[in-house]
């Protein structure tokens, strides 16, 4: 009965999570984007812990702009360049500071993440691409979307508990030791992008990054 019950209830909190989103962004008029050639993603910032999370982020935005044919350098690398320069926390969050850090990688341009809003079943973000040589901002965009953050930990730390209970067995307190454990497993869990978020944060980013110019040579239209 108690197996039915957890079932149910991971079943509701589950189907709970709709997800929706929506986004804008806008380049600056005239400049010519072929110029752009590599771009570091330099920081993921706002409303979220852990590099496991900043790096799904980042590796999303990637993804999307490759598509897109900007190449870019990997977010581990230069983490251990700021780590190596001695870069203050302060310069990978101005425009300024990334633009001096652009320069460093030897980049033409640098990209900012932030995601001011993340919890409660929502979350808000924004990126802009800036000109290493006047820190100018080139492109920015920004979205938001329902992620159902809230219900994804939630069923996390429930499926936790769970287990923890069922595998310590014995006493009640034994029980209750190991659900409190596994609960906190769950949770933990829960703060790394499940599959129904990274779907959403996809989206979103893919939206944001719809109307950036393509790198990608357009085919010839022939006439007729």
């Amino acid at each position: 009965m108690r197996t039915v019950l957890v079932g149910g209830l991971l079943v509701m909190l589950a189907a709970a999570g709709c997800a929706s989103s929506r986004a804008e962004s806008q380049a600056v008029a005239g400049y010519n984007f072929a110029n752009i050639d590599r771009i570091a993603i330099v920081e993921v910032t706002g409303r979220i812990y852990g590099e496991a999370v900043k790096n799904q982020i980042s590796n999303l935005f990637t993804i999307e702009l490759m598509k897109k044919g900007y190449k870019f350098i990997e977010r581990k690398d230069i983490k251990t360049l700021l780590k190596e320069q001695q870069f203050q926390a302060s310069d990978v969050t101005s425009d300024v500071g990334a633009a001096r850090i652009g320069k460093v990688l030897n980049v033409p341009a640098v990209m900012l993440i932030d995601i001011p809003k993340y919890g409660g079943g929502k979350m808000e973000m924004s990126a802009k691409i800036v000109d290493v040589e006047d820190a100018t901002i080139l492109w920015i965009g920004t979205g938001s979307g329902s992620t159902g953050k809230s219900l994804s930990t939630l069923v996390g730390a429930a499926a936790g508990a769970a287990l923890g209970a069922a595998v310590a067995g014995g006493s009640s307190g034994d029980r209750v030791i190991g659900g409190v454990i596994g609960g906190v497993a769950g949770g933990v869990a829960g703060n790394v992008l499940a599959p129904e978020q990274e779907a959403v944060v996809k989206k979103v980013i893919a939206k944001i990054v719809e109307s950036l110019p393509s790198r990608v040579p357009q085919p010839v239209k022939s006439r007729r």
